[in-house]
């Protein structure tokens, strides 16, 4: 089991896009939390079009002070049909994040004991230094991804947030960088360098494929006509695309820096073959 949270230091890069993203291709069975404290979820109302009503972390919140927490965390979790994620989502509004920053650490306790049912847990830190901020679960990351568009302001916010995540990181935890945008105008290797924490991906800059999770948009179509008579072939299109594959590559990206770390503490952990958004196969392979 390992944790991988993402996060930013301004603006919105697609922290929630992209960890949504993973969580749909994920390999193995995965807890995505949505632990942004500004409120309002995201996936709820994007991806799911406000089509569910999941009360979620903030029923948990009300659990954990009647003394519930353990019992109801495997009931709040919400499958995300086709593929291994199971979804904790957010909180409804802002005001709610002084509830939050209570239940984190009997959260992460609890996440803990469902790792050793194989689980892996991806968190949606939301923007860094806000009230109600997940940092418990950030400090105890196996991964901590700070996810930034390659634009100087975005490059210049980033940098001291990221010395201060390495300052607060213990052993067997990484901290790198995802860059949204490559290249729009800096490349990959100048974010590193003007970061100082290792890049582990990049994500392709499409705006019209990440609506498909952000907004819950129909899967793009070539033309009109093919949206009629071609939907098969425009999914396998999609999934093909650059967007999704880069942010598959930074899924296998986070999951081997945890397994390196993991084996060099003499932890091995098993994994899956990895599919782009949710066709899996069950295999033997290490991820």
């Amino acid at each position: 089991m390992a944790i991988y949270a993402l996060c930013s230091a301004s603006g919105s890069p697609g922290v929630t896009t992209t960890a949504l993203g993973m969580a749909l291709s994920w390999p193995r069975p995965v807890i995505l939390l949505e632990a942004d404290p500004t409120g309002g979820s995201g996936i709820l109302a994007g991806y799911f079009k406000g089509t569910r009503d999941d009360d979620g972390l903030v029923e948990l919140v009300v659990s954990a002070r009647q003394g519930r927490l353990a019992e109801r965390l495997p009931e709040l979790l919400m499958p995300v049909v086709g593929t291994h994620a199971r979804l904790l989502a957010g909180s409804r509004a802002h005001e709610q994040s002084v509830g939050l920053s209570l239940v984190w650490d009997d959260l992460l306790a609890e996440l803990r004991n469902l790792g050793a049912t194989g689980q892996d847990v991806i968190v949606d830190a939301g923007r860094l230094g806000l009230d109600g901020s997940p940092s418990p679960l950030i400090a105890a990351s196996d991964v901590t991804l700070l996810v930034l568009r390659s634009s100087l302001p975005a490059i210049a916010a980033a940098a001291s947030w990221a010395q201060s995540l390495k300052k607060r990181a213990g052993v067997g935890h990484t901290v790198g960088a995802l860059v949204v945008g490559e290249g729009r105008p800096y490349g990959v290797r100048e974010v590193e360098a003007a970061v100082h924490v290792p890049a582990l991906g990049s994500i392709a800059w499409s705006p019209r494929d990440a609506r498909v999770l952000s907004e819950g948009a129909a899967v793009p179509a070539a033309s009109f006509w093919r949206r009629l008579v071609r939907r098969d072939a425009d999914q396998r299109r999609f999934e093909g695309a650059p967007f999704v594959r880069s942010i598959a590559a930074a899924s296998e990206s986070a999951r081997k820096q945890a397994r390196l770390v993991a084996e060099a503490l003499g932890v091995v952990q098993e994994g899956l073959a990895v599919d782009p958004l949710g066709l899996h196969r069950q295999e033997g392979s290490r991820g």
